[in-house]
């Protein structure tokens, strides 16, 4: 069997949309979970949307539920208005929702310098956990049951 090597240093989008293809592919042969999930409707979007007076979008979380699980993508929101209890409200709503969509678990990542003591405040425990990454902090893994 003949084949060569090529390294390319530039984004080359058609060779990644043609790998990403063939790993799913290979997933869904290989686990019914991942084919299931790639279904129309089975990832289920959620978006908390939180806008100032003046209607100007100043935070929220996007997430998404699948595979029983509750999976947080993005939470922020400006400054000023951290430490009022407005983080614990959100998160709170968000796993309600979960619930009411069948979650029973919430996974997210979270970076050292970001919200790892927050999430731990509100039940969450860190399952994995990459140090120095970025260099000089850590990358960890959240979960918690929602049972």
């Amino acid at each position: 069997m003949k084949y060569s090597i090529d390294v390319s240093l530039e984004n080359n989008e058609k060779f990644s949309i043609f790998l990403n293809t063939k790993v799913r592919e290979f997933n869904n042969e290989h686990s019914i979970h991942h084919k299931n999930v790639r279904k129309k409707g089975s990832v289920q979007p959620i978006n908390i949307i939180v806008t100032d007076d003046e209607g100007r979008w100043i935070g929220g979380i996007t997430a998404e539920t699948y595979w029983n699980w509750l999976e947080i993508n993005d939470f922020w929101f400006e400054e000023k208005f951290r430490g009022k209890g407005l983080g614990s409200s959100l998160l709170s709503k968000l796993e309600q929702i979960g619930l009411i969509k069948g979650a029973t678990q919430v996974l997210l990542t979270t970076f050292k310098f970001q919200a790892r003591s927050f999430y731990e405040l509100h039940g969450y425990k860190v399952v994995g956990e990459v140090k120095d990454y970025p260099p000089g902090s850590s990358y960890y893994t959240m979960v918690k049951s929602l049972e």
